[in-house]
């Protein structure tokens, strides 16, 4: 097989009411890398098996890249980390670029997950005894199972990456959360599958500019954390559906 597949696990923003949130499983050879980690983890994984018609089951999933840490795409990390220490006896394989790295625990994990109690007593547990960090560099390549992953950084609230994820030498490119930014496009056009956010506000990308782009780059692309009010019909670019898996 020389392609490797994109699972769609939400399409959704922040406020969606009908979509789960923007979320992705890579997998390559029976290798899952999960893209972002939304509220009710399992659930999302259920829901994206019945729809694909494919197996999906958090046990076969240990590697998490979190892009940022707004809320929609790292919520379910707190359920994820407990499952992997309680049922699974694992460490989360957590991936993230530095900044994500300093507060991730400190700002949205620690006060919910350092205490525990035994039934007899309370113990104290740390960032390194419910994860295995894997940090991703700016500029650099980083090698986890057969995917070669580069991040860039994007134009959004906080700290968030883009990624350019190479395996048997096809690329996919996602763009996380961002304003629209021709540099930004750049880095991702090599790629032969590429996934794009469009949503409103102006941390994010407007239809419109993506819409204006050269046809060749608007057949490679598609749609995803778009807003409810989305009018897929009438877009030039496809969009991409929860529970639909490409290939790359």
């Amino acid at each position: 097989m020389s392609e490797f597949e994109v699972i769609t696990l939400g399409v959704g923003d922040a406020f969606s009411e009908i979509h789960r949130p923007t979320a992705l499983l890579l997998i390559s050879d029976g290798f899952h890398l999960a893209i972002d980690c939304p509220d009710m983890y399992r659930a999302v994984l259920k829901d994206a098996a019945g729809r694909s018609g494919r197996p999906i089951d958090l046990t076969k999933i240990d590697h998490f890249l979190i892009t940022h840490i707004h809320g929609d795409h790292m919520n379910g990390l707190e359920g994820v980390a407990f499952f992997k220490h309680f049922a699974e006896n694992k460490r989360v394989q957590l991936l993230s670029v530095p900044e994500v790295r300093e507060v991730i625990w400190s700002e949205r994990l620690k006060g919910s997950m350092e205490q525990l109690w035994n039934g007899k007593e309370y113990r104290s547990l740390t960032f390194d005894d419910y994860f295995m960090f894997t940090p991703l560099d700016w500029g650099s390549i980083t090698n986890i199972g057969p995917f070669h992953i580069q991040v860039r950084r994007t134009k959004h609230h906080i700290p968030t990456c883009a990624v350019r994820i190479i395996a048997k030498g096809r690329v996919l490119g996602y763009s996380c959360d961002t304003a629209f930014d021709p540099e930004l496009i750049q880095f991702l056009e090599p790629a032969h599958l590429i996934i794009h956010e469009t949503n409103l506000g102006p941390a994010h990308t407007d239809y419109t500019s993506l819409a204006a782009l050269p046809a060749d780059l608007r057949e490679r692309m598609r749609l995803i954390h778009y807003p409810d009010t989305f009018n897929s019909k009438t877009s030039t670019i496809q969009v991409m559906n929860e529970g639909e898996v490409l290939h790359v």
